[in-house]
């Protein structure tokens, strides 16, 4: 079964890149993309990803604030940011919110790993 992964970010070149590397796993899935927290939050009821790849600097509702309400849920789902902004105040912050923070800056290096462990744990 495939991993299904929910994009969050008001980038859409970054958007891009990150799907075309995605479309070259096996066994992976981005159901959807939203542009801001609240839409991800709407795409989260609608889709129910496996993971969610969210910025934290967006319009309207940030990638932190989406992240804390998602925790509120029950069985949310598993959330990773990533941000150019790569400070450790951040990095404190998504660990706080049981989440992992990988830079954009080399998002290739940082996913491979999560993404490959996540399909081993639904294998086991």
């Amino acid at each position: 079964m495939a991993i299904k992964i929910l994009l969050v970010d008001d980038n859409p070149t970054f958007v891009a890149a990150v799907s075309a590397f995605l479309a070259r796993l096996p066994e992976v899935e981005v159901v959807a993309h939203a542009a801001n927290g609240q839409q991800g939050l709407a795409q989260i009821a609608q889709h129910r990803p496996d993971l969610v790849l969210l910025d934290i600097a967006m319009p309207e509702m940030n990638g932190l604030e989406m992240a804390a309400r998602l925790r509120e849920q029950p069985d949310p789902p598993r959330m990773v940011f990533l941000s150019m902004h790569d400070s450790s105040g951040y990095h404190i912050a998504a660990h706080g919110l049981g989440s992992s923070f990988v830079s954009k800056a080399n998002f290739v290096d940082g996913l491979l790993p999560i993404i490959t462990q996540m399909q081993q744990d639904e294998q086991d």
